[in-house]
């Protein structure tokens, strides 16, 4: 049988946060099972039996889900859950575990499911890798976030929703060439299942909502923490000047000497601004 992997095809940039409990789990389960089957490979064929291929589905029909377990490769393996925890993270703190999960092996089966219907004649080829879940990841992020930036290659920076679309437009263009080893077919199958997901499902409105609403808080608490500084700030400018006023300029330390420069000096522009 001739594998074929699920590689994303770009790097995206780092930018660090802790993991949450979902992705920690899957992972967790991708390393463990990546390390038992290079343990392993001498005596047991890990990929025949637990990648998707339609010359075995029967009777190992386990295989639409265990899959997406399988890697040919630390390449392959490390940037699926690159990819995974750099842009799920933030999904799962949003939707939370359980809604989570659902949406990852929804779009990770779906593609294996559509993948497996465009071989089933009889087709030696087995299928491998978390991507089709990891694209659909990619297409709800791109729908909750279109319009933040991220820098492709760590250099080239690009608004996602931009992003999305080109590596939806560049899947299905690979797609055609059937004697890729990458199953392109599956990232954009991927993809299609996620955003259809998404724009049916009757809890995208709810999931879509408590974006917003996290949103609006962060924003609140932004605000309500500058105005807190603020605040803090004149009344200790305020001290200062009675201190002034009544024991004279030479009484002040160099800290408060510098904290009324600094109150003047925000005065100042703000008079220019207005």
């Amino acid at each position: 049988m001739r594998p074929q992997f699920q590689s994303p095809q770009t790097q995206f940039t780092w930018h660090p946060r802790s993991m949450t409990n979902a992705i920690k789990v899957l992972i967790t389960i991708n390393v463990i099972l990546y390390l038992f089957q290079i343990i392993a490979m001498a005596k047991l064929d890990m990929i025949s039996i637990f990648g998707l291929s339609a010359h075995n589905i029967w009777p190992f029909i386990w295989q639409p889900f265990t899959y997406m377990f399988m890697h040919g490769g630390l390449w392959h393996i490390a940037i699926n859950m690159f990819v995974l925890w750099m842009f799920g993270t933030e999904l799962e703190s949003i939707w939370g575990k359980t809604n989570f999960l659902k949406y990852y092996f929804v779009t990770g089966v779906g593609a294996g499911i559509i993948w497996l219907l465009f071989n089933i004649s009889g087709s030696n080829s087995v299928l491998i890798g978390a991507s089709g879940a990891v694209y659909g990841i990619l297409m709800a992020y791109g729908l909750m976030f279109p319009n933040r930036t991220i820098h492709l290659y760590f250099l080239f920076p690009i608004k996602v929703k931009w992003f999305v679309l080109f590596v939806g437009v560049l899947a299905f263009v690979s797609s055609m060439n059937a004697n890729s080893n990458i199953s392109h077919l599956t990232h954009l199958s991927g993809m299609l299942i996620g955003y259809l997901y998404l724009r049916f499902n009757e809890n995208w409105r709810t999931l879509s909502f408590g974006v917003r609403k996290k949103i609006i808080e962060l924003k609140i608490m932004r605000k309500g923490k500058n105005a807190n500084r603020s605040l803090k700030f004149q009344q200790d400018v305020d001290k200062i000047i009675d201190k002034a006023n009544i024991r004279g300029w030479n009484s002040l330390s160099k800290e408060e000497q510098l904290i009324l420069h600094k109150s003047s000096r925000k005065l100042f522009s703000q008079k220019q601004k207005d």
